[in-house]
């Protein structure tokens, strides 16, 4: 179980505020008031029931059953604006009570499935990607693309993307370089693992693997737009870092790469998949 912060207040990282008040771009939630992680006895019993769920609850919400919702911990946090990264805190359970009553819910700071549905529309409305596919357009390939560099790609694979969304990402990069020194210290971690993907080739291989409609590979992925890309996050021993393993997801969740990612992507406009820690996608240009 993630260990309780109490008094901890979320600042965002100098580096990140420098290279975001460059490059003015901000999705995510808008900032709310709850400046600490402080204990509300009031949401004492919303923060036991939420202990008794976070880790062994049934759920199917973003696609398929999964057992607990802690590997959405981090990214929910995030969105109803509070430091408290523990979900079994009265702090976490406070603040996801304003955010329910803010969006039609009982506001009784207990996370259930309307819950968890409310907050993946919240992220999934976010997606360009997403919002388009949802009319019934595929978008067609970029007419050009960027090669990113030999050291940008994981274990030196050779990556592309539109060139809008490789320059947001070294930005981006470099800022959490510079606000974390385990991501500076491990240059593997947030190289890219895939970026824009062939159509056609695509294709092929989900056929190959008969598993073009399954979670893990969509008939229409993001990656044809050359703004998604797929980030090593680290991975849990024994799996893949695209493993769609609940074990290995929720190893990513709880990494410093991904929490530093969930706290200041957005300000480089780069916005989650959520069932895939490592998938993020760049929300500058049309897909």
């Amino acid at each position: 179980m993630i260990g309780k912060l109490v008094g901890v207040v979320v600042i965002l990282g100098v580096a990140a505020a420098d290279a975001a008040a460059s490059h003015p771009m901000v999705h995510g939630p808008a900032p709310r008031s709850i400046q600490a992680c402080l204990p509300d006895p009031s949401f004492g019993a919303a923060a036991r029931q939420n202990a008794s769920t976070v880790n062994i609850a049934p759920w199917s919400v973003l696609g398929r059953p999964e057992t607990g919702w802690a590997i959405y911990a981090p990214l929910t946090a995030h969105e109803i604006g509070t430091p408290c990264q523990a979900a079994d805190s009265e702090g976490f359970a406070a603040a996801l009570a304003a955010w329910q009553g803010e969006h039609g819910l009982p506001s009784n700071g207990i996370m259930d499935e309307a819950t968890l549905r409310a907050l993946d529309r919240a992220w999934q409305g976010r997606r360009p990607f997403v919002v388009v596919s949802a009319h019934g357009v595929c978008p067609a390939p970029p007419a050009t693309l960027s090669s990113a560099r030999v050291d940008e790609g994981y274990g030196g694979k050779q990556v592309q993307l539109r060139a809008g969304a490789l320059g947001a990402y070294r930005r981006m990069v470099a800022a959490a370089r510079a606000d974390d020194p385990t991501l500076a210290a491990d240059k593997r971690l947030l190289t890219i693992f895939s970026g824009y993907r062939d159509p056609v080739a695509d294709a092929a291989r989900c056929a190959k693997e008969q598993n073009c409609n399954a979670v893990v590979r969509a008939t229409c992925s993001a990656h044809r737009t050359g703004l998604a890309m797929d980030l090593f996050l680290g991975a849990a021993p024994g799996f893949p870092p695209d493993s769609s393993a609940d074990l290995n997801r929720l190893y990513q969740s709880r990494s410093n790469a991904y929490r530093w990612m969930v706290a200041h992507a957005g300000q480089f406009g780069f916005v989650n998949y959520p069932f895939e820690p490592w998938h993020w996608e760049w929300t500058g240009e049309p897909p």
